[in-house]
């Protein structure tokens, strides 16, 4: 249902976001310097259904309003990029506490199920992710073509498995480096700040692309 051209742009927009350290990488990685391997990967797990519980909330209420209206659509778009630019600019201005995010208390070890109910909290409540599916998840529907929250609900799933492959190495890069990065606060200052940095370009990209009609 989805065209193969629109399928690729969605992963290329999703890579870009994804790739981004923002509030579930930050956990994944501080749950990987704290607790390794595992806890990161059930982190992982835990975040990705969270994300497509938001992909099926926007599938069925919010994309249903979108695709009739342009209004909507327009208002939603303008909010959505204004809030990546936010999310951006306050990453930037915080890249330097990043040490504090990372360094969680190791000793505050939970079983697996709490470990991915916490990652699946963090998930759900990731505004990144939450701005992205409503503002942008909708200019890649093809509405000529019908079934709207299937293609949705597909380009979701695109989405995530885009969203486990990444976040899963920046939990692995993180356990097998744990020490190189607990000891070094200017290179997670760095990280940080580049992707403080594309969460702006995402959000002016945003902006101004849209639909034609």
């Amino acid at each position: 249902m989805v065209s193969s051209e629109r399928l690729l742009a969605f992963a290329a927009m999703s890579f870009l976001l994804i790739v981004v350290p923002g509030p579930s990488v930050l956990f994944v990685i501080g749950r990987a310097l704290a607790q390794g391997r595992r806890a990161a990967l059930t982190t992982v797990v835990g975040n990705t259904v969270g994300a497509y519980v938001l992909v099926v909330a926007v599938a069925l209420g919010v994309g249903s309003v979108v695709e009739r209206s342009v209004l909507v659509f327009t208002a939603l778009k303008l909010v959505g990029a204004a809030c990546l630019v936010y999310l951006g600019v306050r990453a930037w201005r915080k890249r330097g506490s990043l040490q504090a995010a990372v360094t969680t208390d190791g000793s505050a070890r939970g079983g697996g199920l709490r470990t991915l109910w916490e990652g699946f909290a963090v998930g759900v409540a990731n505004p990144k992710t939450m701005v992205f599916f409503a503002a942008v998840l909708p200019q890649f529907v093809d509405r000529a073509q019908g079934h709207v929250v299937v293609q949705m609900l597909m380009l979701g799933l695109v989405f995530n498995l885009i969203a486990v492959a990444c976040d899963s190495v920046w939990g692995l890069a993180a356990a097998t480096g744990r020490e190189w990065f607990a000891r070094s606060p200017r290179r997670l200052s760095l990280v940080g700040g580049i992707g403080g940095l594309t969460m702006i370009g995402l959000g002016v990209t945003v902006a101004a692309t849209g639909r034609k009609d």
